[in-house]
């Protein structure tokens, strides 16, 4: 029963590592009690249990927004959002769970199933992102996107090797508590890498200078609670602030996800009333939804889109939401799960369909640019076209639903992303944090949430690709076949009692 407890405090303590709290020593130190607890288990099925628990503990808090979002369920009552926070939580604590029993079956000694654990870790992780549509959010890795040494690791093994390192380094520090002979050849590996990291950071030449390209994100604070009571109220507010955007000499105004209240492809009027207030090689981009009609013009389903619109009035590129939230923009199953009151999180009846995925968009004046809406960010490896690399990323997003804690959880999740792949990500939202990446995951510019305003910037430069960017997930595997090489050549000294 002690251990169980632990599991679960501890799960719920690693969770503070990730934004607003970002107190990442302490997710270290949680991990090291897991690793001390999987290796003192008497059996893998006693590890199972102990990597569920932690795992419950930790998804519960890193992914306590879900509340947030329920209390916008018109079809539920809110108060079932926090037992949604539990359900998710408990599905995917499987992973940690599956990593444990892992761990104690292949590992001998406090050494080898540490290393056997982060290996495992990050193939749950990778598992989690791709099954059942994927659900990526909050890898452990990204309690390193504000270090800045550290979230560099990114850019060669990607968020998921971080996690590896994470959980390296809580392996480190149960080693060093448990004090066996022998311990220090295990754990100076943490320190070392993550001291080559800080050298490899140090040692950067500075980022190119920014390209003379003057951007303007409108930030309206428009909350979920009002997006859908005063629709032309809120357009107003956004064309008040674009007026005012491209008064002070922005070239390009971008609105975020949704901000569109119309089908705006299907209203020429709005068209030529918005492009009025465009200047000449100037562009407003936003988000709005695109309806897709049969031959008699009968709605089949939407698609949640990035809309770019110039001074003629004319329509450029179109960027379709490919990667869409089950429950919140299509609902599976809908013949049965409609009746049962499982309506999706967004007003409605039409599912959205998706788009074809990663593409880059080549738009007159503008340097290529890639898109991705709302949740797409958290994918590492599924944010650009590879073979046509934009040179930034434009990500915007609808958070006024995600709660206190979602927002800056999401936006360092974009700082992983700009480190990955090494380009700039600019991030629009209604509500915050709208801001600024460089291509090193730096915050260049935000704007504080719950605040409306125009956040007037350069665009920053790109960098040339990393090595996650040209090899993607295959850096992480790499990565994990060294920790399970150091796992098998630590075995037998493990066996001997060196742990």
């Amino acid at each position: 029963m002690i251990a169980a407890l632990a599991a679960l405090a501890l799960g719920a303590l690693a969770a503070t590592g990730f934004a607003p709290l970002s107190l990442w020593p302490l997710s270290l130190i949680a991990l090291a009690g897991l690793v001390l607890l999987v290796d003192a288990a008497r059996r893998p099925r006693a590890a199972f249990v102990i990597g569920w628990l932690f795992g419950l503990g930790h998804y519960c808090l890193s992914f306590d927004w879900i509340a947030t979002a329920f209390t916008y369920q018109a079809a539920m009552p809110p108060a079932l959002g926090w037992g949604a926070v539990v359900a998710v939580a408990a599905l995917m604590a499987l992973y940690p769970a599956l990593a444990a029993f892992g761990a104690r079956r292949l590992g001998q000694g406090l050494a080898a199933r540490g290393l056997w654990l982060a290996v495992l870790w990050m193939g749950g992780e990778w598992l989690r992102g791709h099954l059942l549509s994927g659900f990526a959010w909050n890898p452990l890795g990204a309690i390193f996107a504000g270090v800045a040494p550290l979230r560099q690791g990114a850019a060669l093994v990607g968020a998921i090797g971080l996690s590896g390192l994470a959980m390296l380094a809580g392996t480190a520090l149960a080693l060093v508590l448990r004090r066996p002979a022998g311990w220090w050849r295990v754990a100076l590996v943490a320190p070392l890498l993550m001291a080559g990291l800080a050298l490899r950071f140090a040692a950067q030449a500075p980022l190119p200078p920014a390209l003379p390209l003057k951007l303007a994100l409108v930030q309206p604070d428009i909350g979920q609670g009002e997006r859908y009571a005063d629709v032309g109220a809120n357009l107003a507010r956004y064309v008040q602030q674009t007026d005012r955007a491209f008064a002070q000499g922005a070239q390009l105004v971008i609105w975020p996800e949704g901000a569109m209240p119309y089908a705006i492809d299907e209203e020429p009027a709005l068209r030529a009333q918005l492009a009025a207030r465009i200047p000449a090689g100037a562009l407003l981009l936003f988000g709005a939804d695109h309806v897709e009609r049969d031959a008699r013009g009968v709605a089949l389903g939407a698609r949640n889109s990035l809309f770019v619109l110039d001074s003629s009035g004319r329509l450029g590129a179109r960027y379709d939401k490919a990667h869409l939230v089950p429950g919140g923009e299509y609902l599976p199953l809908r013949q049965i799960a409609e009746p049962l009151g499982l309506a999706r999180l967004v007003p409605g009846s039409l599912d959205f369909w998706p788009g074809p995925g990663p593409r880059t968009l080549h738009l007159p004046g503008l340097p290529p640019m890639g898109v991705q809406i709302c949740y797409e960010i958290i994918f590492p490896a599924r944010v650009i076209d590879a073979g046509d690399r934009p040179a930034w990323l434009l990500a915007v997003s609808n958070d006024a639903w995600f709660g206190a804690d979602g927002p800056p959880q999401h936006f360092a999740q974009a700082q992983l992303r700009a480190a990955e792949e090494g380009v700039p990500i600019v991030r629009a939202t209604p509500t915050g944090i709208t801001g600024i990446i460089d291509a090193r995951g730096a915050v260049v510019a935000t704007l504080p949430a719950h605040t409306a305003g125009e956040l007037h910037a350069d665009l920053p430069a790109a960098l040339a690709p990393t090595l996650f960017a040209r090899l993607g997930h295959l850096t992480t595997l790499l990565f994990g076949l060294l920790l399970a090489g150091l796992a098998l050549w630590n075995r037998k000294r493990a066996s001997g009692g060196q742990g």
